[in-house]
C-alpha cells in the first residue's frame, strides 16, 4: 500500500480506512467481511462533486449554471473517473471476489471509478476536506477524453497565481450576418491588453483570447510587476 500512497500523494493516518476503500463486495462476500467500499464511495462522490463545483465556481465567474453543470458532468463522469483510476493503476490493489477477479474486474470501468471515489472518502474521513481536496487538485488539470482545452481557466489560473483577481473580457468588435456572426474579443489586466480573439461566438473567441495571451505572457516570462 506504501506505492499507492506515494501515487495518491496521501499517507493514512489509518490504514484500514485505505484496505475498505479497496475492498469490492464480492471479496466481502467471499471472505465474510462485514465491510466494503460501497458506503465509502457513497461520501466520495458527495466529496467530489463539492470540490469539482467550488472549483469551477471559481474557475469560470462568467458563465451560467447550464455550463457548470455540464463541466461538472464530465468531470466526474465514471469514464473519467475509470480512466484516472486506470493511470495511477488503482486496479492492481482492488480486493476483488475470485469471480470478479477473473473476469477482468480490476479493469472495468463501474468498478474503477466507485474505487476511486471510495479512496476520496477514505482520505476525507482521515485528513479533512484540505486533505481530499489535494488529492483531487490534479484530477481536475486533466481534461476528460474528447474535451477541448480550456484556455480561458488556464488563464485564469495562471493570471491569479500572480494577481489576486481574474482577467477581464472585452467584445471589441462584432461583424456578419447574424447566421454567420464573428466575434472579436480582448482580455486585459487593468489597461494592459494581453490577447485578441475571434471566433463564431463569444465563448470560442474568449477561448482564442485567452490561448494567444497565455503565449504571449510565457514568451516573455511576465513577472508580478511586469504587467
Amino acid at each position: 500500500m506504501a506505492f499507492l500512497e506515494e501515487v495518491l500523494g496521501y499517507k493514512f493516518k489509518d490504514p484500514k480506512l485505505l484496505e475498505e476503500a479497496l475492498t469490492h463486495k464480492s471479496h466481502a462476500a467471499e471472505s465474510g467481511s462485514a465491510s466494503d467500499n460501497e458506503r465509502l464511495e457513497f461520501l466520495g462522490d458527495s466529496v467530489l462533486g463539492l470540490i469539482v463545483s467550488y472549483h469551477l465556481f471559481r474557475a469560470h465567474p462568467g458563465e451560467d449554471e447550464g455550463y457548470l453543470s455540464k463541466a461538472r458532468s464530465a468531470l466526474v463522469s465514471r469514464a473519467n473517473l475509470a480512466r484516472l483510476a486506470a493511470g495511477m493503476r488503482l486496479g492492481d490493489y482492488l480486493y476483488l471476489g475470485a469471480g470478479e477477479h477473473l473476469s477482468g474486474g480490476k479493469n472495468r470501468h463501474s468498478i474503477l471509478s466507485n474505487a476511486l471515489e471510495a479512496v476520496l472518502g477514505a482520505v476525507y474521513i482521515d485528513g479533512g476536506l484540505a486533505a481530499a481536496q489535494q488529492l483531487v487538485a490534479p484530477w481536475l488539470s486533466q481534461a476528460p477524453d474528447g474535451a477541448e482545452a480550456d484556455h480561458k481557466s488556464e488563464l485564469q489560473e495562471y493570471i491569479q497565481k500572480r494577481h489576486k483577481h481574474p482577467p477581464d473580457y472585452e467584445l471589441m468588435e462584432e461583424e456578419g450576418p447574424e447566421h454567420n456572426k464573428l466575434f472579436t474579443v480582448r482580455v486585459c489586466i487593468g489597461k494592459k491588453t494581453l490577447g485578441l480573439g475571434t471566433g463564431r461566438n463569444k465563448k470560442e473567441a474568449h477561448q482564442a483570447a485567452a490561448r494567444n495571451a497565455l503565449e504571449y505572457l510565457r514568451s516573455r516570462e511576465i513577472q508580478d510587476n511586469g504587467l
